[in-house]
């Protein structure tokens, strides 16, 4: 307790002057040397524990950041190591195969770009995963609408607002988990609290692409064919590959937690397996469990999509949030966060400016960082005290959190997600920028909902405490 009354009060000059020393090298590492952030983080922790011992804080305070950091995401760094073994155990089991094929039947000629849209949340939704679908059959939609005349802006900007509606409301995103993880949230309560800005940014998103999306020229759907036979071929299609979705759904109606959850759905797809090759040795299960699944069809497009999963997977993601959640746990120990927010929090009077402080925060990590888990983890820590203050509930704050954050990255011409997707679309960003319509009306859903209240969580509501 001695140690701790002797420690250092930070101003709010320091304060300011060490975050955006911290933003600069981030930014810099990820935008212009376009690494990933695990060691940038690793360096600025580095250089924040340096800047500590020169203020005079301890080793134990040092030590106990890190600690208080990271056991926050303890509970959902085992989440997604289940999350691993769920992909590759859904797609053995033809779950996410079967989805793609009754989702592919829903493509139209005639309404290209809201078929495009609805096909890549279907998808987006089974995979969890919005880099997947853009580099895999949002490659294949981009070929069949240049060929029918389609804007590829407009074809992107269906591809990828479809892709974060179903990265942004999948159980298997490691996005989603991220957000509410941060901010000690319930999985499936997170997801639930999500609608409130995610359905009406759908319905926005389907209806632009009604509206400009009309098209009179004939769809060539030979690659899409091709696709669906060689699925239809290595992959067990049917129906009954919905149950695991089903049993998804009911328990978080039922709101069962996370792990038992996706312990259930692991052993039903195992099951399912069986069911279908009962032939199948235990140690091919377990390597898929572990290692993820390998899809073997010939087919490249297919197999680039149907080749992922196992708990090895989510390991450089658990490293990323392990490093992130240790440096916030710094920051606030240090008291740079409290230095910082303090002053700002006190100016923030209603619910709808904290919820839009929120949002424009992630916004502006996207802008300086260019990193979409950042633009989660970083302001979640510096407004988790706050939303507290103000009786809001943790699914208030991981909601702008998403809405500010992860669903902006793919507006950023240099951010990780923007990048990627205009390489793989060969769609420049701000090209596409105008035809993500959902990117675009997310965080303006969730600013409503802020100043009206409508959606928006207290406290005192137990469920969402």
């Amino acid at each position: 307790m001695e140690n701790e009354a002797k420690e250092p009060r930070i101003s709010l000059t320091e304060g300011i002057i060490v975050l955006l020393f911290m933003l600069v090298i981030m930014g810099f590492s990820v935008i212009k040397l376009q690494i990933s952030p695990q060691i940038p983080i690793l360096f600025v922790i580095l250089l924040l524990i340096g800047w500590a011992k020169v203020r005079k804080f301890s080793w134990d305070s040092v030590n106990q950041g890190i600690i208080n950091g990271i056991s926050t995401g303890i509970i959902p760094m085992f989440i997604f190591i289940l999350i691993g073994a769920l992909i590759s155990s859904w797609i053995a089991a033809g779950v996410i195969p079967s989805l793609m094929v009754y989702g592919f039947n829903l493509i139209s000629a005639e309404w290209f770009l809201p078929s495009v849209f609805l096909v890549c949340t279907i998808v987006g939704t089974a995979i969890g995963s919005a880099f997947t679908v853009v580099s895999t059959i949002g490659i294949a939609f981009l070929g069949m609408g240049l060929t029918m005349g389609v804007n590829p802006a407009m074809i992107a900007g269906a591809v990828i607002s479809g892709a974060i509606f179903g990265d942004k409301t999948s159980p298997l995103s490691d996005s989603t988990n991220l957000a509410s993880a941060v901010v000690g949230a319930d999985l499936f309560s997170h997801i639930r609290n999500l609608m409130w800005s995610t359905i009406p940014a759908f319905f926005t998103s389907l209806i632009v692409f009604f509206i400009v999306g009309r098209t009179n020229a004939q769809l060539n759907t030979a690659s899409i064919d091709k696709t669906v036979n060689v699925l239809t071929q290595h992959f067990s299609i049917s129906l009954w590959a919905f149950l695991p979705i089903v049993l998804m759904f009911l328990c978080a109606w039922r709101k069962i937690p996370a792990i038992p959850t996706l312990f259930i759905n692991i052993l039903v797809a195992v099951g399912m397996l069986y069911v279908e090759e009962p032939k199948t040795k235990i140690q091919a299960v377990v390597n898929t469990l572990t290692s993820g699944y390998v899809s073997q069809t010939g087919n490249k497009n297919v197999d680039n999509l149907l080749t992922r999963g196992g708990i090895a997977s989510m390991m450089a993601t658990i490293a990323l949030i392990i490093s992130a959640l240790a440096l916030g746990g710094l920051l606030m120990k240090f008291g740079v966060i409290d230095a910082v927010m303090g002053p700002l929090s006190r100016k923030l009077q209603s619910n709808g400016s904290l919820i839009l402080a929120v949002i424009l925060s992630g916004i502006g990590v996207n802008i300086f960082v260019g990193e979409q888990y950042l633009s989660v983890i970083l302001p979640g820590n510096a407004f988790k005290s706050t939303f507290d203050k103000a009786k809001l509930a943790p699914v208030a704050l991981s909601r702008a959190l998403e809405d500010g954050g992860t669903v902006i990255n793919y507006l950023i011409p240099w951010g990780v997600a923007g990048v990627f997707a205009a390489n793989t679309l060969q769609v420049p960003t701000i090209e596409y920028l105008p035809f993500a319509i959902f990117s675009l009306s997310s965080p303006i859903f969730s600013i409503i909902s802020g100043f009206t209240g409508i959606g928006l969580k207290h406290l005192k509501t137990r469920e969402n405490v």
